[in-house]
């Protein structure tokens, strides 16, 4: 029987709340990659699978930050949802951002889940590992081809 890996894509710009993501799900209970792209266009390559990411892995969810370098984290959520073979992948934004503008704006554009960044580092790993919990443990998701 194989283990299939849950392939997690976080596109986050703050190497801080890249660390303190990888340690919430370092003690997951699901098994899991984390794969980290640092700005929007980054996080379409690898959605595309294109240049540096072309054996890059379909994620089963993707932790989005709105304030990103180059490409917004609207901009790849509206892309995402725009794209047929994408758009079935789950987001997740987690964003400093607690405007209503953005959470409507971000419901508009296909968000799954608006979660606000918690400042305090204990209730920051207790979100990321909500996250891991209600998506990778107890929702169904489409099942994928793996290429491996």
């Amino acid at each position: 029987m194989t283990v299939h890996l849950m392939q997690i894509l976080l596109v986050e710009d703050s190497a801080a709340d890249v660390r303190l993501t990888q340690e919430a799900l370092k003690d997951a209970k699901i098994l899991n990659e984390l794969h980290v792209a640092r700005d929007g266009v980054q996080a379409m390559d690898f959605l595309a699978q294109r240049g540096d990411h072309a054996g890059a892995p379909r994620p089963d969810i993707v932790i989005l930050d709105l304030n990103l370098p180059r490409k917004d984290g609207k901009e790849v959520l509206a892309e995402m949802k725009g794209d047929p073979d994408l758009r079935s992948i789950p987001v997740a934004v987690l964003t400093t951002s607690d405007a209503e503008a953005d959470v409507l704006e971000s419901y508009d554009l296909g968000a799954n889940c608006f979660l606000t960044k918690p400042v305090d580092l204990d209730q920051f790993l207790k979100v990321v590992r909500a996250v891991e919990e209600f998506w990778l443990g107890m929702v169904r998701l489409p099942e994928r081809e793996d290429t491996a």
